[in-house]
């Protein structure tokens, strides 16, 4: 067979080239291919877990309990869910290691101390909506579980309480009744401590109600740094906030923040 000798001259660089362009074919598929599974197995942060969404046919995290510390209001638990290990905190319960919780939504805090447990959580998911029974789902998505607010209003007004108006203050009637005026001012409350929440969002949350109420608003919620003991009636000092969100869905229609405790 005749061959050019022009053509012949070239055979072996463009057999060269063709072997160098085959090479660098395979190497880049190759390597595309391991980025493609180091994607898909690989393992979530801490971090993730919060911010994720959840498999589209449920909105809700199943986790075990590994370890768990009792405060006064809340559960501390060390939880594992797949193969993470993080803390949460529910509003508190019997926990026993090795249960199972199913929660829907948290709200996550960094650098968070409780001041019960003298420790500094460095994350920590405040749970709401959390049950330890698995929610069935329908029609793709799980059930809503009862809301849980923190912390929530008193539930009834306490009997025999008859407080005076503090000198240059208002009452409790007299603030929610008028609530748009106070929006943004300081205030002065006197009222009887009915119900105490300490360290949680780094604030103590303390109720109180002073005989007096408007419609069926007779409790009251400040956050402060100041501690308060059940039952002390005490004179307060602080901003009145309307529409107070905290983030999942913790919010309030009236509230006092950076309170004074006298």
């Amino acid at each position: 067979m005749y061959l050019n000798p022009q053509i012949n001259k070239f055979y072996p660089m463009r057999l060269i080239f063709a072997l160098l362009v085959g090479s660098f074919l395979m190497s880049s598929c190759q390597e595309s291919a391991k980025k493609v599974q180091s994607f898909s197995t690989g393992e979530k942060t801490s971090e993730s877990i919060a911010e994720s969404a959840a498999p589209s046919n449920q909105s809700y995290h199943h986790v075990i309990i590994k370890e768990f510390l009792q405060t006064s209001s809340y559960t501390y638990l060390l939880v594992t869910e797949k193969d993470q290990e993080y803390w949460i905190a529910v509003t508190k319960l019997d926990a026993k290691v090795g249960d199972d919780l199913y929660y829907e939504k948290s709200l996550v805090m960094k650098d968070f101390k409780s001041k019960e447990l003298d420790r500094v959580f460095e994350r920590v998911l405040f749970v709401q909506n959390n049950t330890s029974t698995p929610p069935t789902a329908t029609s793709g998505t799980a059930p809503k579980m009862a809301a849980k607010k923190m912390p929530a209003k008193v539930n009834k007004q306490i009997k025999g309480i008859k407080l005076e108006v503090a000198k240059g203050g208002i009452s409790i009637a007299e603030l929610y009744k008028n609530r748009d005026q106070y929006a943004g001012k300081k205030v002065k409350v006197r009222g009887r401590v009915v119900k105490v929440n300490n360290g949680i969002m780094s604030r103590n949350w303390i109720h109180i109600q002073d005989g007096t109420a408007d419609a069926d608003n007779y409790d009251l919620t400040l956050t402060t740094q100041n501690v308060a003991n059940m039952g002390d009636v005490i004179n307060i000092e602080g901003t009145v906030y309307l529409k107070k969100e905290f983030g999942a869905g913790y919010s309030y229609d009236l509230i006092i923040e950076e309170a004074v405790v006298k």
